[in-house]
């Protein structure tokens, strides 16, 4: 009898008999596991924080309890029931009807991706309407779909008129116009009646960013005519970054359908996405469970709460913010008819380093506020009243610490007003 071969060095089996051609197995050792990343890490503990930035807001702890839920599959009967809610729960949000309105697997940038990915072929006229920050990535984000982009600009702080549109329109004859209804660097809300006529006039798609004002602000899709909206969860509807809302209307559907080729984007192709979202319930990818629970409850909660009641709250907060601001001397960077009632731009004094004052506050007082973007860069600071944190209380309390501290930070300065 052969000896068996020991277990745990190198050794090769190989048939006892040479005349029968077996295979030949060679086991080797297993190279030692590189332990060089290896972290020793406490489990995770984060502090409290009152983020009153540009994003994300705080969530609501009852979307946080509804996040941590046990997952169950993509495909259970009970989850299939919960993206029928999601979705037209999305549609009261928006006020549409739209059929393609589906969060999508991705933060909002996904969501903002995806309209254009779906509606843009190479060559096609695309006009973007910049006045801030994310006019400039909608602008990016385009060429690289191979449009023909091109710009009409507002300085960053105002809003475009109707006339500025409609010329625009004119000289451009665009298939898209993409536009942003409010403008987190800058704080200026786009007034949008009769801008979707004007593109249906114009055989336009009218292309609408809304990711600081879903749930907030006034938002009236179908009567404003607007055909494709993207948005976030992280603002207005109280819930952590991870899902994108987004909506497709009849004539953006059209589009798609006549398409000469494929989506240039897997991932976010409607098309393919429709067959999950809707009846069909065809497998795409591994959809976030977890995510949509959130996703649902926090939009469980605006309809409780209702859309007027939401959109009125946020106003009153907003006003009491301005007054205050301006009741210490502060000057506000846009005009009180164009003002988001979710972020307010405030100018930084002058004197007064901005980022250090921003980050005695979160240091000292665990309060987020944040800084300008772009153009506006060092130059204001981003005060967000967004969803479960636009409340008087965070008001008065973000108001009292700029009384009180802010003027430690201007060197020689006099004290300023005090709040009425």
């Amino acid at each position: 009898m052969q000896p068996r071969p020991a277990l745990g060095g190198r050794h090769s089996l190989t048939s006892p008999h040479p005349s029968t051609a077996a295979p030949v197995l060679v086991l080797s050792e297993q190279p030692p596991v590189n332990s060089s990343h290896r972290l020793q890490l406490d489990p995770i503990a984060t502090p409290e924080r009152l983020l009153l930035g540009p994003g994300p807001s705080n969530a609501h702890p009852k979307v946080l309890e509804a996040l941590s839920r046990p997952p169950i599959g993509h495909l259970d009967p009970l989850y299939i029931q919960l993206m029928g809610e999601v979705q037209e729960l999305l549609r009261y949000a928006w006020q549409t009807d739209n059929r393609l309105t589906i969060p999508m697997s991705g933060t909002g940038s996904a969501a903002m991706e995806a309209t254009l990915a779906n509606t843009i072929e190479p060559g096609d006229k695309v006009l973007v309407a910049v006045m801030g920050y994310f006019g400039l990535r909608l602008v990016d984000m385009a060429g690289r779909y191979r449009a023909d982009v091109v710009t009409i600009e507002r300085p960053w702080g105002e809003a475009f008129s109707l006339d500025e549109l409609e010329q625009a329109l004119i000289t451009h004859k665009p298939a898209i116009l993409a536009m942003v209804h409010a403008e987190t660097s800058t704080g200026v809300c786009q007034p949008m009646a009769g801008i979707g006529e004007l593109c249906r006039q114009h055989d336009c798609l009218l292309l609408l960013d809304t990711v600081t004002s879903l749930g907030a602000v006034p938002l009236l899709l179908d009567e404003w005519q607007v055909d494709l909206a993207y948005s976030c969860r992280q603002k207005g509807l109280s819930c952590p970054p991870g899902l994108g809302p987004f909506t497709m209307g009849p004539r953006a559907e059209a589009k798609l359908a006549a398409r000469s080729g494929k989506v240039p984007n897997w991932y976010l192709d409607v098309s393919l996405l429709n067959q999950y979202w809707g009846s069909d319930r065809v497998y795409h990818h591994t959809a976030p469970v977890n995510m949509n629970f959130g996703m649902r409850e926090a939009l469980r909660l605006l309809a409780e709460e209702g859309l007027d009641q939401a959109w009125a709250r946020h106003r009153r907060n907003a006003e009491q913010l301005w007054a205050g601001l301006e009741g210490l001397g502060l000057t506000l960077h846009v005009p009180e008819e164009l003002r988001l009632p979710t972020l307010t731009t405030v100018r930084i004094p002058e004197g007064v380093d901005g980022k250090a004052f921003s980050r005695h506050l979160l240091d000292t007082h665990g309060i987020e506020v944040g800084g300008g973007l772009g153009a506006l860069a060092g130059k204001v600071w981003r005060i967000g009243l967004m969803g479960y944190n636009s409340t008087p209380e965070n008001v008065e309390r973000l108001l009292r610490l700029l009384e009180t501290e802010l003027p430690a930070f201007t060197p020689g300065a006099p004290a300023m007003a005090t709040i009425a």
